[in-house]
């Protein structure tokens, strides 16, 4: 399995509206389960200039498929361009196989040697255990706790507000 890590565009929808569409990744997410096709046209098609995002392909023969998508928003507020946040997400079948460890570690070196940002944060769902365990190696640390953060699948659930700081 080769895997590339390359820039969103917007020939990829198709794959990255079935990616938020799984059960188990939109569930990690603040995405609808709904989101057409169109929707992800458009929006990678427009794509701010401050998000900066990836997607992770594996080739098999000649066809190509997104199995996991980051992306990373710098803030635009004068005071707060130091700082990115980020989203990730990897195709359940392929979860635990290096695709979001190649993924953050797109971002981080863009983050770290080319925005020269100073933060990189991200909000995860406490009970996301594998995404907290792989953004720990790469030295993000829980700073809080939000409660009631989002109502997924019938509940309110919580998350952490997990950065990472370079000194």
């Amino acid at each position: 399995m080769t895997v590339t890590i390359c820039r969103t565009e917007q020939k990829y929808a198709e794959d990255v509206q079935k990616l938020y569409t799984n059960p188990s990744v939109f569930a990690q997410t603040l995405h609808l389960p709904s989101q057409s096709n169109d929707n992800w046209k458009k929006w990678l098609g427009n794509i701010p200039d401050n998000v900066h995002s990836f997607v992770a392909i594996i080739k098999d023969n000649d066809k190509e498929t997104v199995v996991g998508n980051i992306a990373l928003r710098i803030e635009t507020n004068e005071r707060r361009k130091h700082i990115g946040n980020f989203v990730i997400a990897v195709s359940d079948e392929f979860q635990g196989q290096g695709i979001g460890k190649a993924l953050l570690t797109t971002i981080l070196d863009l983050a770290d040697n080319w925005l020269n940002l100073k933060r990189v944060e991200l909000t995860v769902y406490t009970d996301n255990q594998k995404a907290i365990a792989l953004y720990q190696k790469f030295g993000f640390v829980i700073e809080g706790e939000h409660k009631a953060f989002a109502f997924r699948n019938g509940e309110f659930v919580n998350a952490y507000t997990m950065a990472r700081i370079k000194a």
